[in-house]
C-alpha cells in the first residue's frame, strides 16, 4: 500500500513537524488542509510550503478542500480559482471537493442533480487551467447533498469530465452511505479512519467518532481497501481521523504505525 497522511491526523502540528512525522513513518506523501488551526493560506505561503516539502522529499498530493462546491455561484467560482492556484503553487496535483452537508440545504432531487452538473462544468475549466484533478468526495450522512459515488460518476460523465475528476473513496462515508459498489477505476484517493465505539450505528456515526484504524474497527477498513486494490486501485491510502482523542495523542506516530500494520495485515 502507498500510504499518505492527511494533516487532520495532527491538526495543530506545524508543517515542518508534520512533514517530519510522515518521514519518520516512511511516508513521503501528504494532504494539506485549509480548515485547521495551522493553515497558512495565500500564494506566498503556498510557495514556501511547497519548497519546504520538496526539500524534505515530501510530495503534497492535494489540498482538502473546496467545501460546498455544488452550490455554484460567482463567489464559489472565485474560491475554487484561489484554492486551485494555491495547491498548484504548492506542487499538489489534486483538489478535494466536499459537497454541501447541511440540514438547511433542501433542494429538490432535480435541482440537486442539476446543481452537481453546473458546478462540475464550472470546475472543469478551472482545474484544467491549473493542471489539477478534482477528487469528488461524497459524504454518507443522510443530510448530505451528495451521498453516493454512483450519482457523482453520473454527473461527471454528463459534463464530459471523466479525465478531470476522480472519486475520493472515504471508507467511513462509504460505510455510512450503505453504498456497495466500489468504482476502483474511477477512484483517485482513499481516505481511511476507523470507528470502534459500538454504541454508534451507521445512522448515528459522525466525524467525532473517527479514530485510527485497529482490530476493533466496525466499518471494515481493511476489507474496503483490499477490495479496491484487488480491483486495480494503485493510488494513496491516506489517514484522516477527526476524533479529538486522536488529535490530543502524544503517541500519534505509534498509532499511525499500528494502523499501517493493521491495514497491511
Amino acid at each position: 500500500m502507498q500510504f499518505s497522511l492527511n494533516h487532520m491526523v495532527a491538526p495543530k502540528m506545524g508543517y515542518a513537524e508534520f512533514f517530519d512525522l510522515a518521514l519518520r513513518l516512511g511516508i513521503s506523501a501528504v494532504e494539506i488542509r485549509n480548515d485547521i488551526p495551522v493553515s497558512m493560506m495565500g500564494n506566498k505561503n503556498a510557495k514556501m510550503i511547497g519548497k519546504m516539502a520538496k526539500d524534505k522529499g515530501i510530495t503534497i498530493i492535494n489540498i482538502n478542500g473546496l467545501q460546498r462546491w455544488n452550490q455554484w455561484d460567482k463567489k464559489k467560482k472565485d474560491e475554487a480559482n484561489t484554492l486551485a492556484e494555491y495547491i498548484a503553487l504548492a506542487g499538489g496535483k489534486n483538489l478535494i471537493l466536499v459537497p454541501t452537508n447541511d440540514t438547511t440545504f433542501k433542494p429538490s432531487t432535480e435541482e440537486r442533480l442539476d446543481g452537481l452538473r453546473v458546478a462540475l462544468d464550472g470546475l472543469k475549466g478551472i482545474l484544467k487551467d491549473h493542471g489539477l484533478i478534482g477528487c469528488v468526495e461524497p459524504l454518507g450522512f443522510v443530510e448530505c447533498s451528495l451521498r453516493l459515488k454512483a450519482e457523482a460518476i453520473a454527473a461527471i460523465d454528463d459534463v464530459g469530465g471523466s479525465k478531470r475528476f476522480k472519486l475520493t473513496h472515504d471508507t467511513f462515508h462509504h460505510y455510512v452511505a450503505g453504498e456497495q459498489e466500489m468504482f476502483a477505476d474511477r477512484t483517485g484517493l482513499i481516505h481511511v479512519s476507523g470507528v470502534v465505539d459500538q454504541k454508534y450505528t451507521a445512522a448515528t456515526m459522525r466525524d467525532p467518532q473517527r479514530v485510527m484504524v485497529n482490530g476493533h474497527d466496525m466499518i471494515d477498513n481493511r476489507g474496503q481497501v483490499k477490495k479496491l486494490i484487488a480491483a486495480g486501485y494503485k493510488g494513496y491510502v491516506s489517514f484522516e481521523p477527526f476524533s479529538a482523542e486522536v488529535h490530543k495523542s502524544k503517541q500519534i506516530a505509534r498509532e499511525i504505525a499500528r494502523s499501517m500494520d493493521f491495514l497491511e495485515g
